[in-house]
């Protein structure tokens, strides 16, 4: 059960089914058991379409397509949905404020831009149609340690904005932590801890937890040097 308005980080190692269980959610993968309910709707491929407006995906890299403009990456769902030209202007100014995205890059071709640009973008699409639940697939994994952070800022500045229900996939603890009111961590496909940071390092479940964890700290010399 995941609360509405905060963000739910899914961490863990490659191959530990993060991705897969994003797919889940929006109804691209069938779930063996189970049922998986946004709203009390039930997820399916069958009812993919008629989730599409209540959930916004952001995949690694961002996925924008290259034939495409900023700006038509972003209207592309709203046109789908029958928007009118004004609305549709309107709501992507709208978000370019709120993502803090020159108005001059939205009509930029996706090679045009930095990588730190189109997730901007890719996070646009995203939120144009307004849906209460954004998945976020790694969206910050391919960048540069200045812009990730930078972007960290400000994704978590843009979600206390608009208060969706998030849930952010990542394979970095940090990063969790930053982001996470609640964090999994995975497994080989196997659910090992679920909770805030806070218990992560205080109750960890089992030593997996607790090497994930410190696997990541920085080493204590460069920690010294940095204090």
């Amino acid at each position: 059960d995941l609360a509405q308005g905060q963000t739910h980080v899914l961490l863990g190692s490659s191959g530990s089914g993060k991705s897969t269980l994003l797919r889940l959610i929006c109804g691209l993968t069938e779930a063996t058991t189970g049922q998986i309910t946004i709203g009390g709707e039930l997820v399916s491929p069958k009812a993919q379409l008629q989730m599409a407006s209540k959930i916004g995906y952001v995949i690694q890299e961002g996925g924008l397509f290259p034939h495409l403009t900023a700006r038509e990456n972003v209207s592309l769902a709203a046109r789908t949905q029958k928007w009118s030209d004004n609305k549709i202007t309107d709501r992507v100014n709208e978000l370019a404020q709120l993502v803090r995205l020159e108005e001059a890059f939205l009509d930029r071709f996706p090679k045009e831009l930095s990588g730190g640009q189109r997730q901007r973008v890719a996070l646009m699409r995203a939120l144009m149609l307004k849906p209460p639940v954004i998945l976020l697939d790694e969206p910050l994994g391919a960048l540069d340690p200045i812009v990730r952070s930078e972007l960290q800022r400000e994704l978590i500045r843009i979600f206390d904005h608009v208060r969706p229900t998030v849930v952010l996939v990542t394979h970095d603890v940090g990063e969790g932590a930053s982001f996470g009111h609640t964090i999994s961590l995975f497994h080989d496909g196997v659910l090992m801890q679920h909770g805030n940071f806070e218990s992560f390092l205080k109750n960890p479940s089992s030593e997996f937890v607790t090497r994930f964890i410190k696997a990541q700290v920085p080493p204590p010399e460069l920690l010294k040097a940095l204090l």
